[in-house]
């Protein structure tokens, strides 16, 4: 009889802990990976199929002092869904690869910016918009494109546009 209610008291004790566990909020309030994507940008791209695409709102953040990663929308609607991810890297990173894979996935910052198509957004300081996109000249991009145009969800299909003004030559 002891062992059953010390049993029952154990066993209610550990469902009061995993009921504790299962009601603890999902949202904590400690920063995660999603964290920090404030730098607004936007740009078009060539898509694939050589059309013009976007512009496309680029909400970039540092993941190193090499390399910022972006999360690219259509629209600025909260529930805009995530259609391309974009990385900035560094050019002493990128200009390692062959100059094939290069100019297949990557595209010059520096060039793309000279165009006037690309905005930084949502920063009054022209000071740091200037320090902004000269730290972006200072980097390739390559852009993942997940979620292609017309259709109702993502079906498994990655394209990799280029920028607007991509010129296909030698990278300094």
């Amino acid at each position: 009889m002891r062992r059953s209610i010390r049993s029952l008291m154990f066993v209610c004790a550990l469902s009061f802990v995993a009921m504790g566990c299962m009601t603890t909020p999902a949202v904590s309030s400690e920063p995660g990976p999603a964290t920090g994507y404030d730098i607004h940008v936007q740009a078009p791209h060539l898509m694939p199929d050589g059309t013009p695409g976007g512009p496309f709102h680029h909400y970039c953040k540092g993941i190193s002092d090499k390399i910022l990663q972006c999360l690219l929308f259509e629209t600025t609607d909260a529930q805009a869904p995530l259609v391309a991810i974009e990385y900035f890297v560094a050019k002493d990173l990128s200009r390692q690869l062959p100059l094939i894979q290069w100019h297949r996935y990557f595209h010059d910052h520096e060039q793309e910016i000279a165009t006037g198509r690309v905005q930084i957004l949502d920063i009054e300081d022209p000071e740091k918009v200037k320090a902004i996109a000269d730290a972006a000249a200072k980097t390739d991009g390559v852009i993942f494109h997940l979620w292609q145009k017309g259709k109702e969800f993502p079906d498994g299909t990655v394209t990799y546009p280029q920028s607007l003004g991509h010129i296909f030559n030698q990278p300094k």
